[in-house]
């Protein structure tokens, strides 16, 4: 098969490698539609001979270069002749169906991935009001609509129009990596700056609101214990702000925004507890990498974080934080709780093979009609 990959912004590529090198070495051509003019998608891809089309969209819905991406897509599509385009983020997900709707009457397969719908159980009302219809009309457009968890999938089959409604465990989490993962604990500790008897929580992620780490920062503000520090991996636009609040609640120095990094099986291996405190998630990977790598996670109350947090099932623990003082709880049970922590520990690596790299792309080898 030609297939067609499009996606608003070359980072989101990062995270389907795995099985477009399945794709190519099975035969079939993969190419890139994207826009490379922040960053560019991974270099392997072109290593693997993909052809990478810029396309000028915007990640604001409404900019009017969105209209100009539209028939760049259209143009390519019709050049090309794939037989599927298949779709990710909301932006190109929305140009993407548009452009290629009346494509479909001369064969052009369109699948979607949403990796969380914006309207969802307790959203804002304004996200109803806005992204469903968008999403409802768009769907008209779609083959195969494919979604990461059990709410959004409910929502697709059930008010959704696409001709094909699949539920997929996520995009796939390296279990193997991080399960193996080789470091001395000691020494990566005193690269960073801990202290020996730290307690090390680590969260990874754009530095962004919804990525909400802020929480966290309040919540060792008010445990107003000195041995608990806070890694965070990841870069985003917040990261002077985060460095501030810090500052001002007289924690800077148990905070270590660690900026990118390429090492994180051996961060998590270093760390005692994984902390995910989005306030909306598709899903979330990073807690179930650290799972696979031995780590208990304290998840945020979302619905991606409920598609594996309530697999612990031990009585009387909360797993999920909705605010500073039910986090601040968690963490001191895990803590003074030896045992508990051990339980969490150990039943982290079951609940992550179930979505794994290996799980998922047999998935999709099959949504593809491939196996």
């Amino acid at each position: 098969m030609r297939i067609l990959y499009v996606t608003t912004i070359g980072l989101t590529m990062g995270f389907f490698t795995s099985f477009i090198k399945d794709l190519i070495d099975g035969g079939n051509t993969v190419e890139i539609a994207v826009n490379e003019s922040d960053v560019s998608v991974p270099k392997l891809y072109r290593d693997w001979g993909c052809a990478v089309h810029q396309i000028d969209w915007s990640r604001t819905p409404f900019h009017p270069v969105n209209l100009r991406a539209i028939r760049q897509l259209r143009a390519l599509v019709a050049e090309k002749r794939y037989d599927v385009v298949h779709c990710h983020t909301p932006v190109a997900g929305v140009c993407t169906r548009l452009a290629c709707k009346d494509l479909r009457k001369e064969g052009v397969q369109v699948y979607y991935t949403t990796h969380g719908f914006h309207f969802y159980r307790g959203a804002p009302f304004v996200n109803w009001l806005f992204y469903y219809p968008i999403e409802h009309c768009c769907s008209r457009f779609t083959d195969t609509l494919i979604t990461i968890n059990h709410e959004d999938y409910e929502i697709a089959r059930t008010r959704m129009k696409a001709r094909r409604v699949e539920y997929v465990p996520g995009v796939g989490a390296d279990v193997e990596r991080f399960r193996t993962a080789a470091m001395d604990r000691s020494e990566q500790r005193a690269s960073l700056g801990l202290p020996a008897d730290a307690v090390v929580l680590i969260s990874v992620g754009e530095l962004n609101a919804n990525k909400n780490h802020a929480v966290v920062i309040r919540t060792l503000a008010r445990m107003k214990n000195r041995r608990i520090h806070y890694l965070i991996a990841g870069e985003g636009p917040l990261h002077d702000r985060l460095r501030l609040l810090a500052n001002k609640l007289g924690v800077a120095e148990q905070v270590h925004l660690l900026g990118y990094r390429d090492d994180i099986p051996a961060l998590c291996r270093a760390a005692d507890i994984h902390v995910f405190s989005s306030i909306r998630e598709g899903l979330g990977l990073a807690p179930i990498e650290a799972m696979a790598a031995g780590l208990p996670v304290l998840c945020s109350d979302n619905r991606g974080s409920r598609e594996y947090v309530p697999r612990y099932d031990v009585p009387g623990c909360s797993c999920l934080f909705t605010d500073e003082a039910s986090l601040a709880a968690g963490i001191e049970r895990l803590i003074s709780d030896p045992a508990l922590y051990k339980l969490l520990s150990e039943r982290g690596l079951p609940i992550a093979e179930q979505f794994s790299l290996e799980k998922v792309n047999a998935i999709m080898r099959r949504i593809y009609g491939l196996s």
